[in-house]
This record gives structure tokens, sequence and C-alpha cells, in this order.
């Protein structure tokens, strides 16, 4: 078992990743809808979510470099500020009518995720190897909190202040992010420059392994995705005749679906192994296209959503996983660099071609355009369990 500190770490890394991802999930829940009304352009609605995903890739080379130099705790702090400036200049830009400086305060949250996606792998180091898979699981299941206080946040601060709506629930979100600042300040990691001890590969030896590309793409087309179609969902609701309210039930919905998995993902991934487990996620992210094709109800989106949250949660903790059994100690900033780098900045080409998509061609050829992709992850999942069984076979 691991060590009470180690427990503690893992505890304080989890609350952070629930209360950062309660952040995310309120801006995804509202950022396609008021973009929408500061847009002077329908197909720019979205614009705000590719902010926030743009924000994420952008900060995620910048905070590798940090946590080499200064350590885990000092950029993760760091990172709760910038989420504490985004909402505050989120709620300025609503109050201002001014989508310019809507657009870059989801940029200042996007880069607080991109500090905080690092607390996966803090928990790796925290608990130690033999319990990577649990470790990386329960950080991911902290989003279960924010499928709840996201949205919750949005509907309960519509009114707070007066004057232009939802100022006060992106107040609230800025409120977040400081508990999360107190709350990472009481973290004790090991220091990355001893962990890191050892020599190290070229990044063009350690980057030409298959199963490190495996894991890379694998992560990277589960996570596009589901932030593309995540994207769009609102604006289909409602441009389906749908009611406004349906919105908040459908995407707090798919959030459950994307992070209560991970209570049990860790353990299957020991069981059946991190290929398979993703091969699962590629299956469940077909069938989202297949239940998103049948119809455009309540239902037909509440249950795709669902879909495309658990088939997530498969690919991304597994590869997640994966990527960690493919470099040395010495090696592993570098290769989360290029892993969240890579990850995020296909994530934001999603995002940004998803409300241009919608408004040009619709849902079903949204959701149609992404069937290649989900085949080409799960056959190369396929091929890598093979390659990994073959290898450990004895000669």
């Amino acid at each position: 078992m691991p060590l009470p500190s180690s427990r503690r770490n893992v505890s304080i890394l989890v609350l952070g990743q629930a209360l950062m991802l309660s952040t995310a999930v309120l801006a995804m829940t509202l950022g396609a809808i008021l973009g929408a009304t500061l847009a002077p352009d329908k197909g720019l609605a979205t614009l705000p979510i590719a902010a926030l995903v743009v924000g994420t890739a952008i900060a995620s080379l910048p905070a590798a470099m940090l946590m080499r130099k200064r350590g885990r705790r000092f950029a993760f702090l760091l990172g709760a500020l910038l989420g504490i400036g985004g909402s505050l200049l989120c709620a300025l830009a609503l109050r201002e009518g001014s989508f310019v400086l809507f657009i870059a305060g989801h940029v200042l949250l996007g880069a607080y995720q991109g500090f905080a996606n690092y607390y996966r792998f803090a928990a790796v180091e925290a608990a130690g190897p033999l319990y990577a898979g649990k470790a990386i699981s329960l950080v991911v299941a902290g989003g279960v909190v924010a499928a709840f206080l996201g949205p919750q946040l949005g509907l309960w601060g519509r009114d707070w202040i007066g004057g232009p709506l939802f100022v006060g629930s992106y107040l609230a979100q800025g409120g977040l992010s400081l508990i999360a600042l107190i709350l990472l300040s009481r973290l004790d990691l090991p220091n990355l420059v001893v962990a890191q001890g050892g020599s190290a590969r070229p990044l063009r030896e350690i980057l030409g392994q298959p199963t490190l590309q495996v894991s890379v793409f694998g992560a990277a087309i589960g996570y596009a995705v589901m932030i593309m179609v995540m994207t769009a969902t609102p604006l289909a609701i409602l441009g389906c005749g749908l009611p406004g309210t349906s919105v908040a039930p459908v995407i707090q919905w798919h959030v459950v679906g994307m992070f209560a998995p991970s209570f049990f993902t860790g353990a299957l991934i020991k069981r059946h192994g991190a290929p398979r487990i993703m091969q699962v996620g590629f299956i469940l992210l077909l069938a989202h296209v297949a239940v998103a094709l049948s119809g455009v109800e309540f239902l037909h989106f509440l249950s795709a959503l669902i879909f495309l949250g658990i088939g997530w949660n498969f690919a991304f903790i597994g590869g997640t996983t994966l990527l960690t059994q493919t470099y040395l100690p010495a090696e592993q900033m570098r290769v989360q660099a290029v892993n969240e780098f890579t990850i995020f900045g296909l994530v934001a080409l999603a995002t940004l071609s998803a409300g241009w998509l919608y408004d040009r061609f619709g849902w079903i050829p949204l959701n149609l355009a992404v069937v290649p992709l989900l085949c080409a992850a799960l056959l190369a999942t396929i091929g890598i369990e093979r390659r990994l069984r073959l290898a450990a076979t004895p000669a």
C-alpha cells in the first residue's frame, strides 16, 4: 500500500482535479451559448471553447519546463492563479459585452487546465509505479464532482449579480480556483530533480517506440472526438428545437460518463491491459455515433453523450497508463510535455472546427466525420496489443 504521505498527496490532487474540472465543465456548458450572443458571426459561437483548449495546448510545454525548474507544486499554484484570473476576465467580458475579452478569459482558463493536466502524472510519482493505473483513475475520477458542481454553478450564478446573465457564475468559478490554490499549497511532492536521476535516451529514440506512438495517438483521437462533439452539442440541442433547460442535464450526465468509470478503470487496465481497455473505449465512441444518428430527441442526446463520456474515459486513461510504460524516470518530463502538447494541439483543432462544421453542415455530418478517426485508433490499439503479446511470449 502507498505511504500515508502518498495517499495525502493523491487526495489533494483528486480534490484539485475536481475543482479544476468544475471550472472547465461550467465553461463548456456556457461557453458556446454565451459565445453565440457575443460573437459577430454564429459560426464563431464555439470559439470560446476552442480558446479554452488552445490555452491548454499553449500552457502544456511551459508548464513542464517550469515544473522541471521549480517543482510541480509551484507550477500547480501558478495554474490555479491563472484560473482565478480567467474567471474574473470572463465575468468582466460579460459585463462589458466584449467577445474578445471573453475569448481571452477562456485562454487563461485553458492555461489553468494545461497546468492541472499534470496532476495525474504527479499522482503516479506520489503513489509509485505499482499503483500507477489506480492513481491516474482516482485523479480523473475527481471529475464526478465536476459533473454536478459545474452545471449547478451555472444555474445558481445566473442571476446573482445585477445586469448581464451568468456574471455570478464566472465569479463563483473563480472562487473554486481560489479553494484549489489553498489546497494545492499543502502538497508535498518528491523533488523532480531527484526523481529524474539517471541517463536519458535521445528524444527521437523515445518517440520512435510504437507503444508510445499508439498511446499518444489513441488518447489524442479519443479526446479530440469527445471535445468536438461535446462542444457542438449545446448548439445542436437548441438548433433541434429542444428547450435550453435540456443542455445542463445532457452535459452533466456526459461528464458523469467521463469520470464515474474511473473508480474501476484502473482495475480493468490491470486485469486486461491498457490496449484492450482503449479498444473498448473506441467501440463505445462508435456506439455514440450510432445513437447520435438515430434521432434528435432529448434521450438521443443524453444516451449518445453518456456513451461519448465512457468511451473517452477508457481511451484517455488507457492511453495515459500505456504512456507511463514507455519512459525512464529521467525522460518523464520531456515525454509528458510532448504527450500533452500533441493531445491538446489536436483537441484545439477539433474544437475550432466544431462550430464551423455544425454551422455549415449540421449535426449528422459532424458525427460522421469522426468515424474514420475512431476506426484508425481502434486498429492501432489492436495492432499494439498483438505486438506486446508477441514480445512477452518466450522465444
